[in-house]
């Protein structure tokens, strides 16, 4: 079979699709480094909304993904932006899967953590005051702890905006971490992902704003089991990560958010490694989880032959703008048989082009992430007809 792909410049060429899968060895637990995948939903193709309306999810489907990943032993992260959190779900939408997944994990025993933010701060009433912002933490955490999930203390689009300095970061995140029941989480998103996080920790210049982010970990070590740090920076992560090391002990862990760099980040060096919590490995679930078992017996050499191939595919799903990688990440799950549509809440569908899929699509194929290698190739050529891209 041969499908004709087009290319972005204009006219297109003939790719022939692999016919076998990328297979797994098993499915045993992963030991040597804890993996969460942050994962998307699904959403309700029949249900008729509009695109700046309330998003209208498919839990079957949306349950059933987090099964799949589950069974190869990742964790879920639950209610992040690759779930299109302030990106067409709202704080309702959000409230109700994190309740449903939470449930689905105690089922099937599966590791849970789930996104605390203040997106329920919406509307046309102004800037919120610190106050405010603290008590939309606090309904979000109390939602989340209710339910037996870790908390993922996220970034804050309103704390970016009405924060006048570190200090008042010092101050919302100290009232959160100590009254948290138990250790959780923080989240550290870069302005690529979400613009409106620009100046997060209370600067623009990182360097401050690392102290800033550090001295809160310091003053509440016991209440922080991580962070989670996606800047699309690896040495910057490597440098945290070190200083990190040194505080309390060294107990508190760093997962990588970046989906640029995360095969040597993962891998480490003679001063530690991180752990992960990636929207990547939403669709390279199977295959991520594959090389952490290679890379629990101690051969970091077959971890990076499995995981290097991969980022090629990772860095043309998360180019700029880089928070439209959701698209991606739901096209593929499409292609892949995980759900029977490509549609997604807030009609993101449409948030990147028909080259930028077909590479994705041409990447994805050539790394054997489809199970169904010929399905995927049926539902590629029929976006093409769509397109009216002749065969």
């Amino acid at each position: 079979m041969t499908i004709h792909l087009p290319r972005a410049g204009g006219g297109t060429f003939a790719y022939t699709p692999r016919t076998q899968p990328f297979t797994v060895s098993g499915s045993a637990p992963l030991v040597s480094r804890t993996v969460f995948s942050a994962a998307h939903v699904v959403a309700d193709p029949y249900a008729d909304v509009s695109p700046d309306g309330p998003a209208a999810v498919d839990w079957d489907a949306t349950l059933a993904f987090r099964r799949h990943l589950w069974s190869h032993g990742l964790g879920v992260a639950e209610a992040m932006d690759t779930a299109q959190r302030g990106m067409g779900l709202d704080w309702a939408g959000a409230a109700e899967l994190i309740r449903r997944s939470a449930a689905e994990a105690k089922a099937v025993g599966g590791r849970i953590a789930c996104g605390v933010g203040t997106d329920q701060l919406t509307g046309p009433a102004g800037l919120p005051t610190l106050a405010e912002v603290t008590a939309a933490y606090e309904e979000q955490l109390a939602l989340v702890e209710g339910t037996g999930a870790q908390a993922i203390l996220m970034a804050s689009r309103a704390l970016a905006a009405v924060a006048r300095g570190p200090e008042d970061y010092l101050t919302v995140y100290g009232t959160l971490l100590r009254q948290a029941s138990e250790p959780v989480i923080l989240h550290w998103l870069g302005p690529m992902f979400d613009p409106a996080l620009e100046g997060y920790w209370g600067s623009a210049d990182l360097d401050a704003a690392t102290e800033t982010f550090l001295e809160v970990i310091a003053a509440h070590a016991d209440k922080v089991e991580g962070i989670k740090v996606s800047l699309l920076d690896a040495d910057r992560e490597v440098a945290l990560r070190r200083r990190l090391s040194r505080i309390a002990g060294g107990v508190v862990r760093c997962y990588t958010g970046d989906d640029f760099n995360y095969p040597e980040l993962i891998a480490g060096d003679d001063h530690g490694f991180s752990h992960a919590l990636l929207g990547i490995f939403d669709p390279l679930g199977p295959l991520a989880a594959e090389a952490v078992r290679v890379l629990d017996t101690g051969d970091t050499k077959g971890f990076r032959e499995l995981l290097d191939p991969t980022v090629e595919l990772s860095r043309h799903l998360f180019q700029t703008p880089t928070r439209f990688y959701k698209t991606g990440v739901v096209f593929l799950a499409w292609l892949a048989g995980h759900q029977s549509h490509f549609s997604m809440v807030g009609g993101l569908q449409s948030a990147r082009s028909l080259p930028h899929l077909a590479r994705a699509y041409q990447l994805a194929d050539q790394l054997g992430l489809f199970p169904d290698p010929a399905l995927a190739a049926s539902r590629m050529t029929s976006l093409l007809d769509v397109h009216g891209v002749a065969q």
